[in-house]
């Protein structure tokens, strides 16, 4: 398999990278690229843009200017912070809530609408219909989540119809900043065509309705698209804020945390060192180890090369990371083996078929084994040439003590316990359910 020569990806990252001559990713020259970027003439883009819209909303008569897509977590915050308190716009905030929530993510969603003062409406999905789409997805695609991706891609468009809001805003476009799928130059949006192929895994809602899974049109109509002549109508847009603005996920949490009281986690996690992302849901533990089962790397290769391409970490600390973490089996698994009423062996059973053959193998014993990995690679043609400078803002220093976990960082302290949790949201759970 081939490493890329500055970060930590493989060459079958998914949704798709590219190596150029010199080894280096399609995801490393994304970031590269965003050093050339007229940040300020974009910035200066984004507010002519947004005031276009705060006057239309104004002359409709409508109260929100937009809708921001929410889960509670520090992109919410930040992207919330950007709309109201910088470009004076009224949003309206939306989310999904697909059920494998955290005591953590709870907190912080209740935090995002009371700290910002945002209006919000929570759709929440029934768990009987959530296990049988988890189900029929983990054995199609080996996917837990699909309800998840399709929940969130969906609703903010069904309820954007409904309040003919026809502006909304996304944060950073994910897999433009991981793999460098698309470039800045592109200024791409969010379309349907986006939401299915990447988000859905080529999957319409109506794909799913059969008689083996037991999903009728009554468990997926909450991830239905509204018609294309409601979307033409009403002119919606769906915009991504780090084709406007310098994205820094960093720098971003702490400014949250400081100013708004956003609660990263603390203490030491199964399958990354990263405290302050991907904190909102338990199973995206199961979800990340499933990219490990099918094409063999992990979150910690995810949060691993962020940090190299910013000059935090060395590509050889890097490599350490994914030795500990990216293997690892979360104890999350036993809550959704148990939740789809299913065996584990069922669970590794469905995923033997779309283990990628050009990095897992059987042994004599029938064991799935890797037979390669970045920890093969550190040595390579052209690592040297492609190093990133070195800052002075280490990741495992002291100021990052708390977005970081390492072995001898200092005690954090474990999170509360739920009860001190739910008594500090209050009646705040109390969200608006469509």
């Amino acid at each position: 398999m081939e490493y890329c020569a500055r970060c930590l990806y493989p060459a079958n990252a998914k949704p798709g990278i590219i190596f150029d001559d010199e080894g280096v990713c399609s995801g490393c020259r994304y970031h590269e690229s965003r050093e050339r970027i007229d940040w300020q003439g974009r910035e200066k883009l984004l507010r002519e843009f947004l005031e276009h819209y705060k006057r239309q909303a104004r002359e409709a008569g409508n109260p929100y200017d937009c809708i921001i897509p929410v889960s509670g977590g520090k992109d919410s915050h930040y992207q919330t912070y950007l709309v109201k308190e910088v470009y004076g716009l009224n949003p309206l905030l939306v989310t999904y809530n697909h059920a494998f929530n955290t005591p953590l993510g709870i907190r912080n969603l209740n935090n995002l609408v009371t700290q910002l003062g945002c209006d919000l409406i929570r759709f929440t999905a029934n768990p009987v219909s959530v296990r049988k789409i988890s189900r029929y997805m983990l054995k199609t695609v080996g996917d837990i989540t699909w309800h998840y991706h399709a929940g969130i891609r969906t609703f903010p468009f069904q309820v954007a119809v409904k309040y003919r809001i026809p502006l909304i805003i996304w944060g950073e476009h994910g897999f433009a900043e991981l793999t460098g799928m698309v470039t800045l130059e592109d200024m791409v949006e969010f379309t349907k065509w986006t939401r299915q192929e990447h988000d859905m895994r080529g999957f319409e809602p109506e794909d799913l309705i059969n008689e083996e899974s037991g999903i009728a049109w009554q468990d997926v109509a909450p991830y239905q698209y509204p018609r294309d002549e409601e979307i033409e109508e009403l002119g919606v847009r769906g915009i991504y804020l780090s084709n406007f603005i310098y994205w820094n996920a960093k720098e971003q949490a702490e400014f949250v945390i400081e100013k708004y009281n956003f609660a990263p986690l603390r203490g030491k996690r199964d399958r990354s060192f990263l405290l302050y992302g991907k904190t909102d849901d338990h199973a995206n533990d199961v979800h990340d180890y499933l990219k490990f089962l099918k094409f063999g790397y992990g979150r910690a290769t995810d949060d691993a090369s962020m940090e190299i391409r910013h000059g935090r970490l060395t590509r050889e600390e890097g490599v350490e990371l994914v030795k500990q973490y990216d293997h690892v089996r979360p104890s999350t698994l036993d809550t959704y083996i148990n939740f789809l009423q299913i065996t584990e062996q069922d669970f590794y059973d469905w995923i033997a078929p779309m283990r990628d053959l050009d990095i897992w193998e059987q042994n004599g014993g029938g064991i799935w084994v890797a037979n390669d990995s970045v920890a093969n690679h550190v040595h390579d043609p052209g690592v040297e040439a492609a190093r990133v400078p070195q800052v002075e803002d280490r990741t495992f220093s002291e100021r990052n003590r708390h977005l970081y976990y390492w072995e001898d960082n200092p005690d954090l302290g474990a999170l509360p316990p739920l009860e001190a949790i739910r008594a500090e949201v209050g009646s705040g759970l109390n969200f608006v359910v469509l």
